[in-house]
């Protein structure tokens, strides 16, 4: 008996393949001078991996439309806000209401305000990160012609039922050592200010 192959079947393998694609991941590494790093491409040759992990943050686009999982896949929507920001809060209703899958990192300390400098070079919030291209602060325009350009679609095709992935921290805390594990020794450089929070004033809205 000859065997078919329906055209759902041919479907349902990009789709699979997108949703493997869109799992972002998290490296942890220590340059030459001690300075911890946090970066979503792998370290460099000059710099040692700490720890590599999946972001739970990630958006899967195992039920997607081929087109939107298409654009998540190829162009994967990261912004970074903070607390009591007005313009972090207009960027995301806009991505919502396009119909955007986005991740979210949050800026709280200052291992988060770091990061975020590594991300954008500044410390303005919020940044928009659309594939390889950042956008600074929140201009509705501006971040339409990204969404489009990175070829979402004009309409909202997000499923019924989907829900945003948990806003998680710009640079997240090593996972605490477990018992019978040792911890890496590193050499900390004397007189280390005291990790503090990050406030208002680190940021321009």
């Amino acid at each position: 008996m000859k065997r078919t192959t329906s055209a759902k079947h041919f479907l349902l393998l990009p789709l699979m393949l997108l949703a493997v694609q869109a799992q972002a991941q998290l490296y942890k590494s220590v340059g030459p001078d001690g300075k911890i790093t946090y970066s979503d491409t792998p370290p460099q040759a000059n710099q040692k991996l700490l720890e590599k992990k999946e972001l739970s943050g990630s958006v899967s686009t195992a039920n997607f439309p081929y087109e939107l999982g298409q654009a998540v896949s190829k162009n994967p929507v990261t912004i970074y806000t903070a607390a009591n920001c007005a313009p972090c809060n207009d960027g995301k209703n806009l991505l919502k209401s396009a119909g955007v899958p986005f991740s979210e990192k949050t800026v709280k300390t200052s291992e988060d305000i770091e990061k975020l400098k590594q991300i954008s070079g500044d410390t303005q919030l919020p940044v928009m990160q659309i594939g390889s291209k950042k956008l600074r602060g929140y201009n509705a325009d501006d971040w339409k012609a990204a969404v489009t350009s990175a070829a979402y679609p004009a309409s909202n095709m997000l499923p019924p039922d989907y829900r945003y992935p948990t806003a998680e921290s710009a640079a997240p805390a090593a996972p605490t050592t477990t018992t019978g594990e040792k911890p890496t020794q590193q050499k900390k450089p004397a007189n280390v200010p005291a990790k503090k929070p990050a406030s208002e004033n680190d940021f321009r809205f």
